[in-house]
């Protein structure tokens, strides 16, 4: 009980500091725009290549401010940046919801 509890709390706090629950993205909407994604972060957002990070299950809101500073160039990556450049606010909405909706289970040694 008490780990929902802590669970709950957490929840509130990451929302405050905007962090979790802001985007309006649309997770299935997002799956059908994440065929240039795939060719560096896996096919289902978990990466093979030790260069390019796991997507899968991360914070939606993480992933929106992400893609935006590297659309803005704010963040630099030269493939990043050329990709995201071409996504619309709704397509990084859309791929955010997508990757954060994956559920990625933790299995500790």
């Amino acid at each position: 009980m008490k780990f929902f509890i802590a669970l709950a709390g957490l929840g509130a706090f990451l929302t405050a500091l905007g962090l979790a629950g802001a985007e309006a993205g649309n997770a299935r909407a997002g799956r059908q725009k994440i065929t240039t994604c795939q060719a560096c972060h896996g096919l289902d957002g978990l990466s093979k290549n030790p260069e390019s990070p796991n997507l899968a299950g991360q914070i939606e809101s993480y992933l929106v401010r992400s893609l935006t500073a590297y659309k803005s160039g704010e963040r630099k990556n030269e493939s990043m940046n050329i990709v995201a450049k071409e996504l619309s606010d709704e397509d990084i909405a859309d791929v955010a919801a997508y990757y954060a909706s994956i559920q990625v289970d933790v299995l500790p040694p």
